[in-house]
């Protein structure tokens, strides 16, 4: 997994995305390229904001700020993933260790969330590091 929070937009949902707000709106003397550029440029600024802001969140120690900080990154679709009490999924969390428990229907289900995983939209950018239930 790359270090980017996110990824290429397919052509189709660009063109609905610039369509839904009236077209290119290319002002005179710019070419399709320009915009281009543009939007190539604000795309890679957002990956860079959300990096930091995912730096930033890590080393807060005011549950306040974390709050905050994961409210406004939920503000543009990079959602928290604390998947608690979830079937643990190797593809999508990564295991930091067992809880040992007697109830066989706990077993492989997610105890705790160690550590915050994040994803943008669909796309996971941090998996969640998590504890498992294993039956003793």
């Amino acid at each position: 997994m790359d270090d980017l929070p996110t990824g290429p937009i397919p052509a189709a949902t660009l063109t609905k995305i610039i369509e839904e707000a009236g077209g290119t709106g290319v002002p005179a003397g710019e070419s399709e390229r320009d915009v281009n550029a543009a939007l190539t440029r604000a795309l890679a600024d957002r990956q860079l904001l959300i990096q930091l802001c995912l730096y930033a969140l890590d080393r807060a120690r005011s549950g306040g700020v974390v709050e905050r900080i994961e409210q406004g990154l939920a503000g543009i679709g990079v959602v928290a993933l604390r998947p608690d009490g979830q079937r643990f999924d190797p593809a999508v969390h990564e295991a930091a260790g067992a809880v040992e428990t007697d109830d066989p229907a706990l077993d492989g289900l997610v105890a705790e969330t160690e550590v915050v995983g994040f994803a943008d939209h669909e796309r996971l950018l941090r998996a969640p590091v998590v504890m498992v239930y294993k039956k003793r």
